[in-house]
């Protein structure tokens, strides 16, 4: 199959699940193509970036900012189009229609990299917001495949609440909606999705690359604590830096190391600061997946203290809670969005209410005193990620799902997993 990808940014350092599902494709022998909107950094990028040749791959849609520039670009491209694709160019200049999207030569710029490299058989867009794209380009004729779009958080929770009628075109002409977990797939229905287009999809990981190893701690060790997250509101890292602050300040023993970056950076190192507690928690920057593994190998508890933001952002399932149980650590969490789905309180980790500073804190105290737990727990961890978010197997199911897709008229057909529908 020829299938083509639509994300936000790529490379990405804080997209692993993409990358995933982009190489398990590619290794199954799919001619995977990527559309990105931004060009992520190429200082820091996963080893399959290069592994796969992922660079001849991608294709921007970037519209220059600079007006003259964009103007004289998009004359160039509607003189070099306009004659073999004349209906496509024209349907993107339709300014009753489209409005600012026409005049400003967003849609037109969108289309060509679509249009130089189609047809596609899947178009697979990363996020609800990008599914708005497929409508556009599907509407104008740049594509004319099945459109299937992953739900993976902020896209029906932040921006639903912005905007409650923002999906109402695409969840029309959408042909398959793949939710992360549950309680997103619960927000689609509501939102007036049909429930008939929906499976739940798990996002995968190759758990080859994560070596298990039960965790020995010797007496008077320092416990090391680890947190990989953007550092935004949603991931709750400003209530784990003061309920490790409290432990420390009970004599505790503890490391903690905090991998990522975000709009929240400058405020989480004030807030370290003004606890004193810089020698112990430390703000180090995004890491490669290489890396990060590295950090999870030498950690003894991941602490992924999620929560919804004031402006109702949520997680799905973070993927580095799947790394780290396939590493065979213990998680303390919180009881949100699909992450109850993910972690069996007491079983393969300890799930707290969101922002609780205090049950943070005791959790972090309970594994620490008991490193017997962290092992069973890390055990159960590793076998629970092998059998249900496994890549290699959700690849398979995500190619069925395609193949299902292009082989019957509609969705409701599909017979795949019946247990998630």
């Amino acid at each position: 199959m020829k299938i083509a990808f639509i994300v936000d940014e790529f490379p990405c350092l804080s997209q692993t699940f993409v990358l995933n599902q982009i190489v398990g494709l590619i290794k199954m022998g799919h001619d995977v193509h990527v559309f990105a909107e931004k060009k992520g950094s190429d200082i820091k990028t996963h080893d399959d970036y290069k592994k796969y040749d992922l660079l001849n791959k991608t294709y921007y849609y970037c519209i220059p900012k600079n007006i003259m520039f964009r103007l004289l670009k998009g004359l160039f491209f509607i003189i070099k189009y306009t004659p073999r694709n004349h209906k496509v160019v024209f349907r993107s200049l339709n300014i009753f229609r489209y409005k600012r999207k026409a005049w400003s030569f967003h849609l037109l710029f969108l289309s060509i990299p679509f249009i130089e490299r189609r047809p596609f058989d899947i178009i697979h867009c990363q996020f609800g917001t990008l599914g708005l794209k497929a409508v556009l380009l599907r509407q104008i004729g740049a594509i004319n495949c099945k459109i299937v779009t992953s739900i993976r958080g902020f896209d029906v929770t932040m921006i639903l609440k912005e905007k409650p009628g923002v999906y109402h075109e695409l969840f029309k002409v959408g042909d398959f909606f793949l939710p992360v977990c549950q309680s997103l797939k619960e927000r689609l229905i509501h939102a007036g999705c049909d429930k008939m287009k929906i499976a739940i999809h798990y996002s995968g990981i190759d758990c080859s690359k994560f070596e298990y190893s039960p965790r020995r701690r010797i007496n008077d060790e320092y416990i090391m604590l680890l947190t990989v997250a953007r550092l935004v509101e949603k991931k709750g890292v400003a209530y784990a830096i003061e309920a490790v602050a409290s432990l420390i300040s009970k004599g505790k023993k503890i490391v903690y190391t905090i991998v990522g970056d975000g709009m929240l950076r400058e405020n989480l190192q004030q807030i370290i600061a003004r606890l004193g507690i810089e020698q112990q928690v430390k703000l180090i920057g995004w890491k490669t997946q290489e890396e990060v593994k590295i950090l999870l190998q030498k950690s003894h508890v991941l602490v992924a203290p999620s929560l919804t933001s004031a402006s109702g952002d949520q997680e799905g399932i973070p993927n580095v809670i799947k790394e780290a149980m396939a590493s065979g650590l213990p998680v303390v969490s919180t009881f949100h969005s699909g992450i109850p789905e993910l972690i069996t309180d007491g079983v393969t980790g300890i799930l707290v209410p969101e922002k609780e500073i205090h049950s943070l804190a005791d959790a972090l105290a309970y594994l620490i005193s008991h490193p017997e737990i962290c092992n069973e727990m890390g055990k159960s961890g590793r076998k629970y990620i092998e059998e249900n978010f496994d890549i290699n197997k959700l690849n398979n199911t995500l190619v069925q799902i395609y193949q299902q897709l292009l082989g019957k008229k509609a969705a409701d057909n599909l017979t795949f997993k019946k247990e998630n529908l």
